[in-house]
């Protein structure tokens, strides 16, 4: 699975200990999510695109392989 996540958090002059603040996870996990080795459960990607303001499939991609 891929994801924008960073790019949001650019965009929104974000942090990772922010993201992760606001939705109720550690910065470890943003950055694990963010470098592909994790991937988020549906109510953690649902918080975070409520969080960036944008669709899910907006900030998540299936891949291929997935």
């Amino acid at each position: 699975m891929k994801n924008k996540i960073k790019v949001a958090r650019a965009e929104q002059d974000m942090t990772q200990q922010q993201l992760a603040d606001a939705a109720g996870v550690s910065r470890q996990t943003i950055n694990a999510i963010e470098s592909g080795k994790f991937v988020p459960s549906t109510v953690l990607a649902l918080k975070m695109a409520q969080i960036f303001g944008k669709p899910v499939e907006e900030i998540f991609q299936l891949e291929d392989n997935d």
